[in-house]
């Protein structure tokens, strides 16, 4: 994680998503266990606190059932889905019906009308509810773990595959309201690296391999905007979620 200090948060973007910090001592509390939250052992003795989440498995069945349907390549994929209306259809990506359905199309879309809202029809549509959909809950969890960190986070770290995806970094600063900061890709093959060269006397500390890891990378800056608007999809984001709860 190429961090310039330690009030961060991470979130490894892949087929699913990783959301969480790095903590000195384990947080376990009712609020932690009622959030799913769970603490795994880190680097020199630290704590990631982090909580699992639907990533781009939405996305990528979406696209095994369109087939020839829908473009082929992810940039002309994103590029016609932000022709779409935003917010014009919501979902929880955590949502159980989307673990695994024979049809992930069909169960978008009978959520969006159990819910009642717009069911979306189309490749670009479907694309833009996942999209808009994912930062949404991203910003759920990273509002559970603001409140639960022992420290102000200022910076959100994206990192892994899903780094590279422009669309939902952007999305992703707007709905958090934190700078986000993306990349590496291959962040796996640069720990392990970093960490074989502490062994072999090459590096101090892990303040030394994160310096290294940034001065060797190129991270693309993404700043919050469109607040309002923002702001008011996670209205109804969270009016959608506790909709569907309750049927």
């Amino acid at each position: 994680m190429p961090a310039a200090n330690e009030k961060f948060a991470y979130l490894s973007s892949g087929t699913w998503s990783l959301m969480g910090i790095e903590t000195k001592d384990a947080i376990i509390n009712g609020e932690s266990y009622d959030k799913n939250f769970t603490n795994e052992g880190g680097v020199e003795g630290t704590t990631r606190f982090l909580k699992n989440i639907c990533g781009m498995w939405l996305l990528e069945r979406c696209r095994k059932e369109w087939g020839s349907c829908a473009p082929s390549d992810y940039a002309t994929l994103i590029a016609d889905a932000m022709k779409a209306e935003p917010f014009a259809s919501i979902i929880n990506p955590d949502d159980e019906m989307f673990a695994n359905p024979d049809d992930m199309q069909a169960a978008i879309k009978q959520y969006c009308a159990v819910t009642g809202q717009h069911v979306p029809e189309g490749y670009a549509e479907i694309c833009r509810c996942i999209l808009d959909s994912l930062a949404l809950r991203y910003r759920q969890v990273f509002g559970y773990l603001k409140d639960m960190a022992p420290f102000s986070i200022d910076t959100l770290h994206i990192i892994g595959g899903g780094s590279r995806n422009d669309c939902l970094n952007q999305f992703t600063a707007n709905s958090t309201g934190v700078t986000v900061l993306a990349g590496p890709q291959e962040c796996t093959a640069l720990g392990n690296i970093m960490l074989q060269a502490k062994a072999a006397g090459e590096m101090n500390d892990i303040f030394d391999m994160r310096r290294i890891i940034a001065d060797s990378i190129s991270m693309k800056r993404f700043e919050p905007k469109d607040k309002a608007e923002w702001d008011a999809a996670y209205d109804k984001y969270l009016a959608v979620v506790a909709s569907k709860e309750n049927k």
